[in-house]
């Protein structure tokens, strides 16, 4: 075993040096190397014997070979099929056997209801679930929660020791390993307190090693810090294969399973669920969900045919315009950019010549969801503009189109599922930028078409 001896390490990258530095040299960043007392800079045997002589079956366990690429096999391996859809598809079809997956989210998310709820809809998998933050009998109460009949599975492990982890893993061969979560693991070869960078570090290689060289599927939850990165070294993010992040609001019903990085499949995907009191239910149909059934005659609200991932939903942009109480006039934006609404109110002022200066704007983006689709700017403007003649936008009507600097409506990608997400809902007229004509056969939409090719345009015809 190497000496243990004092240490500085990069909080961001996870780079040692033996002396402190002021930039890292590694990934450029300034004043993130933390002393970490009596640090093994060298893997212990120990963990090593552990992680990698453990291994549950033969797999992976031969010694590496040089091989010719056209001699590898190009055939994917078969996949661990969850019994959610949403999941499914955020991690492109399934768990793969031997990757390491790390889910992160914000305290009282639902990250631990998420994955207690999909093990438990698999009885036919030995699955053992470690728990280093709650107790056994605090997890019993959650899945009676969430209404289940069968509880034979999975198996509850509280444990914060890794080396006692791995005990129980040699004991019981499971086929999934769940570890909730690795903030809270710690072992003995770093004398640091659990969640620091360096337990950290040393935990999730140790699990990396044995999900390798066992072939066995580990699934790692996370914490998230206040400014919305995963807690914990930046080195965390590239030793796992996949990195999936559960969003919303704790105040509405909506979550989000968004995929960050993924060695298996797209970061395109995503995943939306609706918490109720027994559990997270899938939402297959996020549109009809989105859009509130009653706002005739209202102004302010605007409907978009957006795309989050690889998934076109009808979403219902609000906004109020008021003459401001103060010197400032404030701008406010809950599930949109608020420097791109900024962008949109000057191009309204200027290019198409509404006086906003001295008002207040408020917009909100329904559901609680936070959409990043440029296909939104159309439906913001409308939104902003209708609440600020307070004339409201006849119904059936949506709108799908980024706004450039100019006051042009410029295309957008995937024309045709908006479109078509639109038509299936009921929706009669949409306007759409004029560019995305080329090459669309509109003969066989029943939805009215409008094109326009500046914000002008789509305002004549929404409000005359």
């Amino acid at each position: 075993m190497a000496k243990d001896k004092t240490a500085y390490v990069c909080e961001n990258c996870g780079q040692e040096s033996a002396k402190w530095i002021g930039k890292c040299p590694a990934c450029g960043q300034w004043n993130t190397f933390k002393e970490i007392k009596g640090v093994s800079l060298s893997p212990s045997n120990k963990i090593s014997n552990w992680s990698t002589g453990g291994s549950i079956n033969n797999k992976g366990r031969d010694a590496a070979k040089v091989l010719r690429l056209r001699d590898i096999s190009s055939q994917d391996e078969p996949r661990i099929i969850f019994h959610d859809d949403e999941l499914n598809r955020v991690l492109g079809g399934g768990l793969v056997p031997g990757s390491i997956v790390l889910l992160g989210g914000e305290p009282g998310i639902g990250k631990s209801t998420l994955i207690l709820q999909t093990v438990l809809n698999m009885p036919e998998k030995r699955i053992l679930y470690v728990s280093g933050e709650e107790s056994a009998h605090q997890l019993k109460m959650r899945a009676e929660r969430l209404a289940h009949s069968t509880l034979d599975s999975p198996l509850i492990l509280t444990e914060t020791s890794l080396e006692a982890i791995f005990s129980h893993i040699m004991e019981e061969k499971p086929e999934i390993v769940i570890i909730d979560s690795i903030q809270t693991i710690a072992t003995e070869d770093v004398d640091s307190s659990p969640g620091s960078i360096s337990q950290v570090r040393e935990c999730a290689s140790a699990l990396l090693r044995f999900a390798k060289t066992s072939h066995v599927p580990v699934i790692l939850i996370g914490h998230i810090t206040k400014e919305g990165s995963l807690a914990g070294p930046k080195i965390l993010e590239h030793i796992v294969d996949t990195v999936i992040q559960f969003e919303g609001d704790q105040h509405h019903m909506y979550r989000i399973l968004r995929s960050i990085k993924n060695r298996f499949g797209s970061t395109s995907e995503l995943g939306i669920y609706e918490m109720q009191q027994s559990g997270l239910r899938q939402v297959s149909n996020p549109s009809e969900l989105l859009l509130t059934q009653d706002h005739d005659g209202l102004s302010g609200i605007a409907i978009s045919s957006a795309i989050e991932g690889m998934r076109p939903f009808l979403v219902e942009t609000q906004a109020l315009v008021s003459s401001a109480a103060y010197g400032t006039p404030q701008r406010s934006a809950t599930g949109f950019d608020q420097r791109r609404l900024n962008m949109l109110l000057a191009v309204l002022e200027k290019r198409v010549g509404f006086k906003l200066m001295q008002k207040d704007v408020f917009l909100n983006i329904a559901g609680g969801l936070r959409v990043t689709d440029l296909a939104m700017d159309l439906s913001v403007i409308a939104a902003v503009l209708s609440s600020n003649v307070d004339t409201p936008i006849e119904s059936g009507w949506c709108m799908a189109g980024e706004v450039g600097l100019s006051g042009e409506v410029r295309p957008v990608a995937r024309i045709e599922q908006r479109i078509g997400e639109a038509e299936k809902l009921g929706f009669s007229h949409i306007i759409i930028p004029k560019y995305n004509l080329q090459g669309l056969n509109h003969k066989k939409f029943n939805i009215e078409l409008h094109p326009v090719r500046k914000v002008e345009e789509a305002l004549r015809l929404l409000f005359g």
